[in-house]
């Protein structure tokens, strides 16, 4: 009796290789990702499906994380104010430094000018000196000239040299102070000066200026003669007495500040003359 035939059935020439796909997971499973921040903790739960129809309930698992915002705060605090505390830093630093450079600006300032002073107050005092030397030696040179006229003068002169006795006299006396009330031999007011003066000669004239714009004989300006006695003020209260000496110049003890000079009589014109030689 013959077998019977069993039908063949052509396979995959792959069929004898298992799969390497991994199996789908049931439409039914699912796994769930909640995940919220309260009061700092960060909570996560997972909830799965079992893969088996019959499961009853999902699993959930809380997981908590350390507290985070309250730290953070304080350390952004305390940068914050590390921050600011460093710009107020800065910033006082800046202001002594601007301080410090304007008060060093202030003091070169300030030695400037006091160097500029004491050179203007030393080239004042140099000025000062080179004036009063040129103002002796105009002075000396105005006496000389003086002198010269007077002796080419003095050959006019009358009363056989009773004048150039008298302009002698007076010349020698040049340098002297003025001293209100003094009567020589250093010290001279204007009207002692004349009576001394005279006095050379044998003439005796009044103390004060009043009386001896009186003496003698009146004559005008326009004629005056060497050793006639100029006077200033009216005839009788003259203020001011001197002797004309020649060349429209005459001595006097002038006041405090100059002594006994010679001036010239176009610089402080006489009120009135008299002649008493």
């Amino acid at each position: 009796m013959k077998e019977p035939l069993v039908p063949v059935v052509p396979m995959s020439h792959t069929a004898h290789i298992r799969s390497h796909r991994k199996p789908r997971r049931s439409a039914t499973s699912s796994i769930a990702l909640r995940a919220g921040v309260a009061g700092g903790v960060l909570s996560m739960a997972a909830a799965g499906a079992s893969a088996s129809a019959n499961a009853a309930e999902p699993v959930t698992q809380t997981i908590e994380l350390p507290t985070l915002t309250a730290d953070l705060s304080a350390q952004v605090a305390q940068s914050a104010a590390a921050t600011q505390q460093a710009a107020a830093n800065y910033e006082l630093r800046a202001e002594r430094d601007a301080a410090a450079a304007k008060a060093a600006a202030e003091a070169k300032k300030d030695l400037a000018e006091a160097k500029k002073k004491a050179e203007a107050k030393k080239k004042a005092a140099e000025a000062a000196r080179k004036a009063a030397a040129e103002r002796a030696t105009r002075s000396t040179e105005r006496a000389t000239l003086s002198a010269s006229a007077s002796a080419s003068t003095s050959v006019s002169a009358p009363s056989s040299g009773s004048v150039a006795t008298v302009i002698a006299f007076l010349k020698a006396q040049v340098g002297d102070a003025y001293v209100m009330g003094a009567t020589g031999p250093n010290a001279w007011d204007c009207s002692s000066l004349v009576q001394a003066a005279y006095k050379q000669v044998g003439v005796d004239l009044p103390r004060v200026s009043q009386d001896q714009s009186m003496a003698g004989t009146d004559v005008p300006l326009s004629d005056v003669q060497v050793g006639d006695i100029l006077y200033w003020g009216g005839k009788g209260s003259a203020y001011h007495v001197g002797v004309y000496i020649g060349d429209g110049q005459y001595l006097d003890a002038a006041n405090p500040s100059k002594g006994v000079v010679i001036q010239d009589l176009s610089g402080y014109p006489a009120s009135g003359a008299v002649r008493v030689l």
